[in-house]
């Protein structure tokens, strides 16, 4: 994954290589064109120097053949040779590759063919000069070229990370921010001013719609605190005649059939209630006291407290727990054991093995099963992880939230018909 500044980087690099690229045959052409314009310039200069020249020494014919003799010998790439009035051409401008002499190869050559008049005769003048230097100069820029454009690349890339450094500053710590943001824990979220709009616009509205979910979020929590606290005391009562209801000695089989499941569905919406309240409080911070706690010890009450119900099922507790401390609320850490050990009683086997055991900072409930639970319901309030339905659904949920707020990892393990739950802290 690529960050947003080095995609248009990325890009423009990939067009920059490819003007380049495009641009070399451009070079060639423009710089022989160039060239070769001042190669006829050149060419021209020469017949206007040796038609001028020969003019001006006035020397006769005799020893003007002469001196042409030794002159083409001596300047193979000038050669003057006198021409009948019939053969005169028009003056030609063409490039020509020749054997070099000097270089022992094939060249190129710029040639210029034209007739000069001396002493009232015509001669046919073949200037050549080589271009080859053309390719060389072509050569060089290219090399120059390259040069320049890595060290544009090399300036992009350090521009690229300071700018990114500089510029997405304010973003890096808006995004820190969120990530240590949490809902749950009543958090005031205060963002940077920027002097970048669009991240001054972000950051504003970021801040809006934090303050809105907010104020929907403790809404809620009030809702669910009030909700229970109103509902305990009719539920009390209604269970209360209930229990009334089945001491009646005059209520047929019937009756007291349907008065025993009214009483299970109350005692079960009791549970649910009760356990709303806790999640409410816990989301409220209302356990904010912490404190050092013995896990061994904390065990160990909760087991002794839990007995009878191990008893009632046949459930047998073996634990392997040394002396470990965690800072954390003692009623919060209560709770987390006992809906873990009460997790077992209800889908516990009878007759079965609670194994606690402690490892260095990881504890594990175990238990044996025939199948797995529904991981994916698991930790989800009133999510239904097993066919035992007579729970509320919030246990492990309520030891999820526990865990959460002190950054311990719940998870759950089935391996070998052995449930495990497992805490690390």
């Amino acid at each position: 994954m690529s960050k947003l500044l080095d995609k248009p980087f990325r890009s423009f690099t990939i067009y920059a290589l490819v003007i380049l690229v495009c641009s070399v045959p451009v070079y060639y052409f423009v710089v022989d064109a160039i060239w070769m314009e001042e190669l006829d310039e050149h060419n021209w200069i020469i017949r206007k120097r040796m038609e001028k020249g020969i003019q001006t020494a006035k020397v006769d014919e005799k020893q003007l053949n002469q001196t042409l003799k030794i002159w083409n010998k001596l300047q193979p790439g000038t050669k003057l040779v006198a021409i009948d009035e019939k053969n005169i051409t028009q003056n030609r401008i063409y490039t020509t590759r020749t054997y070099n002499p000097f270089e022992h190869e094939i060249d190129r050559f710029r040639v210029l063919s034209t007739a000069i008049w001396v002493n009232e005769k015509p001669y046919q003048l073949t200037i050549s000069t080589n271009v080859e230097e053309a390719d060389e100069t072509l050569i060089a820029i290219a090399f120059v070229t390259v040069f320049f454009f890595f060290l544009l690349v090399i300036g992009f890339v350090f521009l690229n990370k300071r700018i990114s450094k500089k510029s997405w500053k304010p973003f890096y710590k808006t995004l820190d921010q969120l990530k240590n943001f949490d809902l749950s824990k009543d958090q005031h979220i205060q963002f940077e001013q920027s002097d970048i709009e669009e991240f001054e616009e972000l950051n504003q509205e970021l801040t809006t719609l934090i303050k809105k979910n907010a104020t929907t979020f403790n809404q809620q929590k009030r809702f669910i605190e009030n909700a229970s606290h109103e509902l305990q005391t009719p539920l009390s009562v209604l269970k209360t005649k209930m229990d009334v209801l089945l001491q009646n000695n005059t209520l047929s089989e019937q009756e007291a059939s349907t008065i025993e499941a009214i009483n299970s569905s109350l005692s079960r919406i009791s549970r649910i209630n009760k356990n709303l309240l806790l999640l409410a409080k816990i989301e409220n911070h209302q356990f904010a006291e912490e404190m050092p706690v013995n896990i061994k010890q904390t065990l160990a009450e909760n087991i002794e407290l839990l007995d009878d119900y191990f008893q009632s099922k046949g459930i047998h507790v073996q634990m392997n727990v040394e002396h470990y401390s965690v800072k954390c609320n003692p009623t919060l850490l209560e709770v987390l054991f006992n809906n873990l050990a009460t997790n077992v009683i209800r889908h516990g086997n009878k007759n079965d093995i609670l194994r606690i055991n402690l490892t260095g900072n990881k504890l594990t409930f175990s238990n044996t099963g025939a199948a797995s639970l529904s991981a994916d319901n698991l930790f989800i309030r009133f999510g239904i992880s097993s066919s035992e339905t007579t729970n509320s659904g919030l246990g492990l949920a309520i030891s999820k939230e526990i865990c959460d707020r002190y950054n311990w990892t719940l998870s759950y393990q089935f391996n070998d018909h052995l449930h495990a739950f497992s805490i690390e802290f």
